[in-house]
């Protein structure tokens, strides 16, 4: 069962300022959510993210959301520690 990963404009924004290390590693996670949305590590988000995931990489942060009817992962932020969650 694999899952379609979908990136919203914001998280393609996201994506353009990291670097080519960072960009390497979140690529690899992104292709594994694709066959895990849920994998070891990740957390369901409280307050106003409340419908959200959150999965990390380093002091960087991947927010989703997900849709088991539809088997799509819609990656909504894609930051680092003190600025994903304002």
């Amino acid at each position: 069962m694999s899952y379609t990963v979908r990136l919203e404009s914001r998280a393609e924004r996201d994506l353009k300022r990291l670097s080519r290390d960072m960009l390497r590693r979140v690529d690899a996670k992104l292709l594994s959510l694709a066959k895990n949305p849920r994998p070891r590590g990740v957390r369901k988000l409280a307050g106003r993210e409340g419908d959200g995931w959150r999965v990390r990489i380093g002091d960087h942060r991947i927010l989703y959301t997900i849709d088991d009817d539809g088997q799509t992962v819609s990656v909504y932020r894609i930051r680092s520690r003190p600025t994903a969650y304002r």
